[in-house]
């Protein structure tokens, strides 16, 4: 069954009706336009801007700097000297850190060393550390790496030491660090 459509139906009218209302409203607005016009320009000529003018700029002047006679808070000499004065303290744990003579692997960081290996000499253990592609030999007591790190044990796989180091507040403590066994890299 096909709708029927009828040209005169009611539903149809409205639409032509209603775009002939829209037109005639549009056009009334575009008379009033000049009207509009007058109207701003009078208030435009009324208004009168208010700005506060700029104030001049202020003279600078320059002052030398101060605090270059004063010790530089990073320098080496400040914590050498706090150093010293840590060591001259008598229950301090720097003190006989400070007092001996450095050994040769303690010149270079831990995280620049790598245990290669271990060995058993006369029921002795001592490991086999690569710095900068040579070979050392090191046994429990010895001292590397730059916070003052003593050997405490070697096992096969690792090395166990104990640092000394600066907490927050300053103070010193110990550490347990260790350097682990790596495989070689061919």
């Amino acid at each position: 069954m096909k709708p029927v459509l009828l040209k005169n139906h009611p539903s149809r009218r409205p639409l032509p009706l209603l775009l002939a209302v829209t037109l005639m409203s549009l056009a009334g607005c575009s008379a009033d336009q000049t009207e509009l016009r007058d109207w701003m320009a009078q208030k435009e000529r009324e208004i009168k801007p208010n700005v506060a003018p700029l104030q001049p700029p202020k003279k600078f002047d320059p002052q030398p700097y101060a605090g270059s006679e004063v010790i530089d808070p990073f320098s080496t000499q400040k914590l050498t000297v706090a150093l010293k004065q840590e060591a001259r303290q008598p229950n301090s744990m720097l003190s006989s850190e400070l007092n001996r003579r450095k050994e040769p692997l303690e010149a270079f960081p831990l995280d620049g060393m790598n245990m290669v290996g271990s060995v058993n000499k006369q029921g002795r253990p001592f490991a086999l550390l690569r710095v900068d592609n040579l070979l050392y030999q090191v046994k429990t007591g010895d001292y590397l790496g730059q916070n003052y790190g003593r050997i405490m044990r070697i096992s096969e796989t690792e090395i166990s030491l104990r640092e000394i180091v600066q907490d927050a507040a300053g103070e010193w403590i110990e550490r347990p660090a260790t350097l682990q066994l790596q495989e070689m890299q061919r």
